[in-house]
């Protein structure tokens, strides 16, 4: 709103609010039906658009839309179809569910959000502000997902893990990191390569299993 966006891409944001309400309130029933204890501790400032004083606001949302829709939200959309695929619990498939297909809206909303900001007279300075930062933000990607452990064990001992895993991990909609790896890199080349190259903006290489 501070930016003076379009209509439609202020209510897709405060949609997504509600739909991350929603998904907390499914993520609790799970946990409790998982005989969980306690409440989640909430890090507060991990919950607000991180602000640079000294540089303007236009560059703050654009990293995270970056980091945290465009790339963020891709990956969640495949991550979560491959966690439903292997929940058999019928309260966990239905918030992973409703979690998967909200993803989807919230992943165009990024890429939405960038087209936009991308159209408005800063451009080249987002351009070169993608160029400076994106290869750090892809780096976080891999290490969230799995890439701190690929370093540690490597890949053919994640495999052996991966393979331990019981059925009835799975059914609670778990899987082993191996998995969360090969969805990294799908995501790679089904999804980031051709929409950030539609973009006119050069994906980073990341070191890849």
């Amino acid at each position: 709103m501070q930016l003076g966006a379009p209509p439609e891409l202020i209510e897709m944001g405060l949609r997504i609010v509600a739909d991350e309400l929603k998904h907390a309130e499914l993520s609790t029933l799970v946990y409790s039906a998982a005989n969980g204890l306690g409440g989640p501790n909430l890090s507060r400032e991990t919950l607000a658009l991180v602000r640079l004083a000294h540089e303007p606001l236009e560059l703050d949302v654009l990293r995270t839309c970056v980091e945290m829709f465009c790339l963020g939200e891709t990956v969640a959309v495949r991550l979560f179809g491959r966690l439903r695929a292997g929940s058999s619990i019928p309260i966990v498939r239905q918030a992973l569910e409703r979690i998967q297909r909200d993803e989807v809206f919230h992943r165009d909303f990024g890429w939405t959000l960038l087209s936009w900001l991308l159209s408005t007279p800063m451009a080249p300075l987002f351009r070169s502000t993608l160029g400076a930062e994106l290869p750090a933000m892809v780096l976080r990607l891999r290490r969230t997902y799995g890439g701190i452990a690929l370093d540690r064990y490597g890949a053919e001992a994640l495999e052996r893990m991966g393979d331990a895993m019981s059925p009835e991990t799975r059914a609670w909609g778990l899987m082993p990191i191996c998995e969360y790896l090969n969805t990294v890199k799908e995501t790679f080349v089904r999804d980031y390569q051709p929409r950030f190259s539609a973009l006119n903006i050069t994906l980073p290489t990341v070191e890849l299993p």
